[in-house]
């Protein structure tokens, strides 16, 4: 009998492990598919100039991290970055990089220390919104 609950035992024991192991690296593909994301990031020249004035929802979503923004461009110029959704797991926020673009007038502009990655989405989802692209 007792060699029955040790056997019993013993197999729960393996069978946990193993869900732990196949959990773990899921997740681990998970952050290198996230990591690998916001390396592959590119953006492009926009000439804000060229673009009508309006309002422009955009996002970008490299899964750890997932932005919404709404662009305003008048006369010409961004004049205004709603950040409408901005999910970012245990990063800092990164929304002055908003600010940034405003600013300078363009979408690559330096990230926020600490937060280089959010900033990276939040720039890819403001390129997204003047484009007239989702990603």
């Amino acid at each position: 009998m007792k060699f029955s609950r040790k056997r019993i035992f013993l197999s729960v024991v393996i069978v946990l492990f193993l869900i732990v192991q196949v959990s773990m690296a899921a997740y681990l593909k998970s952050v290198a598919d996230y990591q690998n994301a916001v390396k592959e990031t590119t953006f492009s020249g926009i000439d804000v100039s060229d673009i009508p004035d309006g309002v422009y929802v955009g996002e970008y979503d490299v899964n750890f991290i997932d932005v919404k923004v709404e662009a305003t461009v008048q006369g010409g110029e961004i004049t205004d970055i709603d950040i409408l959704k901005h999910k970012n797991g245990r990063g800092q926020s990164a929304e002055i990089v908003a600010d940034r673009i405003i600013e300078e007038q363009k979408i690559d502009v330096d990230a926020v220390s600490g937060a280089t990655n959010s900033s990276t989405v939040i720039k890819k989802a403001v390129e997204n919104a003047l484009k007239g692209e989702n990603g």
